[in-house]
């Protein structure tokens, strides 16, 4: 996708507030009318550049911007009559933008002679000079609303049908018609963004999670016992099994939490939407406009797409490590297993890497990063890639620099772990450091902490082949091969009608309206369910596996003296007919067979369910609150600090192993049932609230059997 022009952005943006005002019009009049004076302003500043917004339409202190907008000011919206904005945003949405060119609303001046007046009145000029070009702004005649064009300076006679549209002011010098697009670029995009605000400020059903802040102080006395003071010691085979399983388990959790909890989808989407590359400015500062409402339904698609994807490369990394378990001393089979092994932990430190750049282009190093324009990966994503040297942070910054490595191709797993070693000292030397990164970044470097981990616990128990682009490649050329199939469907999803503005999916039944209209929309196009597709293409993997196994078998059996050639990889069929096998397949395959099911019928977990003996403990005031805050079930869910909730921990019996960065893993006391250990990410800000405290009580109800019945006040 290249840079798109200023009339297109304006037509994306237009077809946006239309829809929007289609379906929230009603409900986004009856909220601005109920709100007061301090409501309103809020939602004038909330969508602004750092809260800040004209006071009254001659307020010079943004610059141009009273210029281009000065309808848009606090006197007029905010502290009038509401049917100024009402007026505004009724215009905008529902005239043609032709006829915003010409005419404005409650008889003011359309664009077209309102720019001229503040080019006449106000020296508003275009930066560029635009020689011999024009925009056309005409209508019905197959052209863009517009679009921009050149006269040849060979050109000695302007054609007639021309001269007559620029008489009629329909078509304009270039340097003139960009400023009306800006203008009308920049009305259209604030009020599509208050539109959201005015839904969030005045939903009577979105889950706010805004809840009150606590004290940690009954916390630190508490703490003294907690952390294990062991070195961390060299794990047996069947203890890396456990902890793939333990990986898994967490991942498929998140697909669920992802399925079932709204906030925990609104979050995810959120956070695909606004680390898209193409927001990274190019070589000339410019972004690609991947802000309007189009690219929201993409966004949904890829929350789903990755949650789905991470759980299917741990199931299969878990499945394999089982798998080597039993074979200790066959020869054949263990080296064909282990460079699969070996070829899956690149794989996934890769894809992990992957999501911690995209988050870091996106905030801390905003900066330090540029986009190559009209240049793309195999996916069809931006690419971007770091500018400057990062050595120049050591001693600025050793955050960023410590970030910005960990983002570099070069950056292998055996030299991410000395990154995240400094980083780690680095948090532990001044703990606001971490503080300072945005959520995002805390949450992928813990998921690329985890990766790195297991690999250097795998690389002590077993001698693994270093990455092979040739041998081991079952499961990394099928899932290339899959992900580049959903990449080329993932544009055209339209999800709107659920998540436009995304937190509309906040709103009753609009999460589940999405994923079942995702799920269809998959169905359509690839044959069977996204989960499905992941599901063969393991179990694919592990029945080629046998059959590369038994082919080496059978040749050394018959003593066959020639080189040995790996099994060939099948053909792969055309699409049409791969979707065509797929459907077939379906026919015969069992109900409720899909492992990754993205639309699941909301059920409870119970402890029957989980085949758990009840268990209670006693408990302080302190700790108990701790726990009747993550496994309170009202929306105002409340809020723990970490120090608060390992303190908890401790007071049940639990000590921890803290690991790379903010990864630990809490291990059980002896007296209990369950021996089964818990591996956590602290969250940002060190507090665990909203969609987080859904995570927590999850897995802590998973495991454990825990609910708020679980602890007895002393």
């Amino acid at each position: 996708m290249g840079d798109l022009p200023t009339n297109l952005i304006v037509k994306e943006l237009h077809q946006d507030l239309a829809r929007k005002y289609k379906k929230h019009g009603a409900a986004v009049s009856n909220m601005w009318r109920s709100f007061n004076k301090s409501q309103r302003t809020a939602c004038l500043k909330a969508g602004a550049a750092e809260g800040l917004v004209l006071k009254h339409p001659l307020d010079p202190s943004l610059g141009a911007v009273s210029k281009f907008m000065p309808e848009w000011n606090l006197r007029d919206i905010a502290e009038s009559s509401p049917d100024f904005l009402l007026d505004l945003l009724r215009h905008r949405a529902t005239e043609s933008l032709h006829h915003q060119y010409q005419a404005g609303y409650n008889g003011g001046p359309g664009d077209h002679p309102f720019i001229e007046g503040m080019m006449a009145t106000r020296n508003l000029r275009c930066a560029m000079p635009f020689p011999n070009c024009y925009n056309m702004f005409l209508e019905g005649i197959g052209r863009e609303y517009g679009e921009a064009f050149k006269l040849s300076a060979e050109l000695t006679e302007i054609p007639s049908p021309l001269i007559t549209a620029m008489q009629a002011r329909l078509i304009i010098p270039q340097s003139t018609g960009e400023l009306i697009l800006q203008r009308q670029m920049y009305l259209l995009q604030s009020l599509n963004i208050i539109i959201d605000d005015i839904l969030e400020e005045g939903s009577q059903d979105r889950k706010k999670n805004q809840p009150p802040k606590k004290s940690d102080k009954a916390a630190a006395s508490a703490l003294s016992g907690l952390y294990a003071q062991s070195p961390p010691r060299k794990l047996a085979l069947p203890e890396l099994v456990t902890s793939s399983r333990d990986q898994k388990e967490t991942l498929e959790e998140c697909l669920e939490l992802l399925s079932t909890e709204p906030v925990v989808l609104a979050h995810a989407v959120n956070s695909w939407f606004f680390t898209q590359p193409g927001l990274v400015p190019d070589e000339k500062g410019r972004r690609l406009p991947v802000h309007t409402d189009k690219y929201i339904s993409p966004a949904v698609f890829e929350a789903v797409h990755s949650a789905i994807q991470g759980a299917a490369i741990w199931n299969y990394m878990d499945r394999l490590l089982e798998l080597l378990e039993g074979l200790a001393n066959d020869k054949l089979y263990r080296p064909i297993v282990l460079q699969e092994i070996s070829n899956i932990c690149h794989l996934e430190y890769s894809r992990v890497q992957g999501t911690l750049k995209r988050q870091v282009q996106g905030h801390s190093g905003s900066k330090w990063f540029k986009r190559l324009s009209n240049v793309h990966d195999k996916s069809g994503t931006a690419r971007t890639v770091t500018k400057g040297n990062p050595e120049e942070l050591t001693r600025v910054d050793p955050q960023l620099h410590y970030m910005l490595r960990l983002c570099q191709p070069e950056a292998t797993a055996a030299k991410a772990t000395d990154w995240m070693k400094k980083l780690a000292d680095l948090h532990r030397a001044h703990p606001t450091e971490r503080e300072k990164l945005s959520e995002g970044e805390v949450d992928t470097l813990s998921d690329l902490a985890v990766v790195i981990g297991f690999i250097q616990d795998l690389s002590l128990v077993i001698s693994m082949p270093s990455l092979s682009r040739k041998k081991g490649q079952m499961f990394v050329s099928r899932l290339q091969e899959l992900e580049a199939e959903l990449n080329t469907i993932k544009d055209e999803v339209d999800l709107r009608d659920f998540a436009v503005p995304i937190d509309n999916l906040l709103e009753p039944g609009m999460a589940e309206g999405a994923l079942k209209a995702l799920e269809q929309f998959v169905i359509d196009k690839t044959g069977t369910k996204m989960g499905l597709l992941y599901q063969d293409m393991v179990e694919d993997c592990f029945s080629d596996l046998q059959k590369r196994y038994e082919q080496i078998k059978a040749r050394l059996e018959r003593k066959d003296k020639t080189e040995w050639s790996p099994l060939p990889t099948p053909a792969t069929p055309q699409l049409e007919k791969r979707v065509e096998q797929r459907r077939e397949k379906e026919k015969t395959r069992p109900l409720d067979s899909c492992a990754y099911e993205i639309a699941p019928p909301s059920e409870t977990i119970t402890i029957e369910d989980l085949n758990l003996s009840p268990q209670t403990f006693t408990v302080g005031s302190s700790a108990a609150e701790v726990f009747t805050a993550l496994f309170d079930k009202s929306e105002a869910r409340g809020s723990v600090t970490w120090a608060a909730f390992e303190a908890a921990m401790a007071e049940v019996g639990f000590s921890v192993v803290p690991k790379f960065g903010s990864v630990f893993t809490f291990f059980p006391p002896e007296a209990m049932a369950i021996k089964k250990s818990l591996t956590l990410h602290r969250p940002h800000q060190s507090r665990i609230e909203g969609y987080m405290v859904l995570v927590f009580s999850r897995r802590l109800k998973r495991v454990y059997g825990w609910g708020k019945e679980t602890f007895v006040v002393a």
